[in-house]
C-alpha cells in the first residue's frame, strides 16, 4: 500500500497529468476546428493569441510542474520502491514525459513557432495554416491520449 508523502505525490500526479489531458482534449475535440472554420487571417491570429496567453503563471505551473513531477516519481521509484509496484508508475511517468512533454517540445512547439514569425494576412501563411491545423492537432492527440494514460497509469498505482 502507498500512503504517506509517496501517495501525495501521486495524487497530485494523477491531478496534473488529469488536467493537462482535459486541456489537451479540449483543443483536440472543439478549440482546433472552431479555429480552422476561421478564414486563415482570423485564425492564425487567434491561435497565437492562444499561444501567448498560455505562457502564464498558472498554465505553466500545471504542465512544467506535472513533467518535475513525473521525473520525481520516476526517480524515487526506481530508487525505493519495491519491484512489484514500479510498472505503472514508471509508465505513467514516462508517458507524460515522453508523450506529453516531449511531444510538445519536438512537435507543436516548434510549429507554434513557425505561425508566430508569419503574417497572418499572406497566401503563405494561408498554406501553412491548413498543414499546421492538421499537423498540429494530430500531435495534440497524442499529448491528450498519453497524459490521460499517464492519469491512468498513476491510479492504477495507488489500486
Amino acid at each position: 500500500m502507498i500512503d504517506g508523502p509517496y501517495f501525495v505525490l501521486i495524487t497530485i500526479g494523477v491531478l496534473a497529468a488529469g488536467l493537462v489531458a482535459g486541456v489537451c482534449c479540449a483543443f483536440s475535440t472543439f478549440v482546433m476546428r472552431g479555429l480552422g472554420s476561421l478564414p486563415p487571417a482570423q485564425g492564425v491570429a487567434a491561435m497565437n493569441a492562444i499561444n501567448r496567453a498560455a505562457m502564464t503563471p498558472a498554465f505553466m505551473i500545471v504542465f512544467l510542474g506535472a513533467a518535475v513531477l513525473c521525473a520525481v516519481l520516476a526517480v524515487v521509484t526506481v530508487v525505493l520502491w519495491p519491484d512489484d509496484g514500479k510498472a505503472p508508475l514508471l509508465v505513467g511517468s514516462a508517458l507524460y514525459l515522453i508523450g506529453v512533454f516531449g511531444v510538445t517540445a519536438m512537435a507543436n512547439v516548434p510549429r507554434n513557432d513557425t505561425l508566430l514569425r508569419m503574417d497572418p494576412g499572406s497566401p503563405e501563411t494561408a498554406v501553412y495554416w491548413r498543414a499546421y491545423l492538421r499537423e498540429w492537432t494530430l500531435w495534440n492527440h497524442v499529448r491528450a491520449v498519453a497524459a490521460a494514460g499517464a492519469a491512468v497509469s498513476y491510479v492504477l498505482a495507488l489500486t
